[in-house]
């Protein structure tokens, strides 16, 4: 098949794109960076630049490689991890969701795209509502009531999904993938969040129950694989077997690292020091199940737990 993965660069794209290329796809791969042409042009895809945001440079792309499918993998979370300052963390990625979201579906509209998948989130408990059982499924309802800056976030999810989902021209496919750990990402040797686990820059707050779900940055790829060539209209929980509080990650993580083990902070300490949202992640958020999409698509994580794949990572 002809496919375009937008935000091809990035950690899942760089996994992806030689994936769908050793499949026999022709892949060409968008980014807004010139310099990076040749970093997908090494992937064995052609590149093409353009704004996301740019409506005309979007539907430019689209016209002159008239893909059957688009990979909308586009997200701007790269740099600082600042848990005080989430939503401005999270602005453009936001932007990316919507506003990328809609140009995208718009201009896959005017070629006859027959599939679109997206990247969605619920690593760190994001975007389930916070009552009910600790794993969650896709269809429990998104939190009506975000925590603080969290409510942009989910707001920006919320509209991906219905956006894609909803578009009755093609073959809607949302994946919401957990945390990544692995090659390329932040949870890797020397990546930003293990770094900060290492350093123990980040402290356990309050009871540390938030349940968070974890993908490796492999699997994530296998399992988009699969939606490309076979999937259906709906959306997928995209985590591994063991959705876990933080309470039991992240001394694991810090284990992994051979580091000391995090130090615990009470809720009201944590809400001071990180702020509102990331002491919700760290005490409130539900966990993610990938039922559906072991029985949907056929998938099955071959790293089925981060206590296994994290020392697999930090090595």
């Amino acid at each position: 098949m002809r496919i375009l993965v937008a935000g091809a660069t990035g950690a899942l794209g760089r996994q992806l794109v030689p994936r769908l290329v050793a499949g026999g796809h022709d892949v060409t791969g968008m980014t807004r960076s010139d310099a990076k042409r040749e970093m997908i042009r090494g992937m064995g895809a052609a590149a093409l630049v353009a704004d996301a945001l740019d409506a005309e440079a979007v539907a430019r792309v689209v016209a002159e490689t008239e893909p059957e499918v688009i990979v909308h993998q586009l997200t701007a979370l790269s740099g600082a991890l600042n848990a005080r300052s989430y939503r401005k963390v999270l602005a453009e990625t936001n932007r990316l969701r919507i506003e990328g979201t809609d140009h995208l579906l718009a201009a896959g509209r005017a070629v006859g795209v027959g599939r679109f998948v997206a990247q969605s989130y619920c690593g760190s408990g994001m975007p389930f509502a916070r009552t009910g059982g600790p794993v969650k499924t896709e269809d429990d309802p998104l939190d009506p009531e975000p925590a603080g800056d969290m409510r942009a976030g989910i707001d920006a999810i919320r509209h991906l999904e219905n956006a894609v989902t909803r578009a009755d021209w093609t073959e809607g496919i949302v994946l919401r993938y957990g945390g990544f750990y692995g090659p390329g990402t932040s949870l890797t040797r020397g990546g930003e969040h293990f770094e900060l686990i290492r350093k123990r820059k980040m402290p356990v707050i309050g009871n540390g129950a938030g349940i968070w779900s974890f993908i490796h940055i492999e699997d994530a790829a296998d399992a988009t694989v699969i939606a490309i060539e076979r999937g259906r209209r709906g959306i997928y929980n995209i985590v591994d077997d063991d959705p876990a509080p933080v309470r039991a990650w992240l001394p694991a993580a810090a284990a992994a690292l051979d580091a000391r083990p995090p130090m615990h902070v009470p809720r009201w300490l944590g809400r001071l020091i990180a702020g509102e949202a990331f002491t919700v992640m760290m005490t409130e958020v539900r966990g993610a199940s990938n039922g559906k999409a072991k029985r949907e698509l056929g998938w099955q994580p071959r790293h089925a737990s981060w206590r296994e794949g994290f020392p697999e990572a930090a090595r």
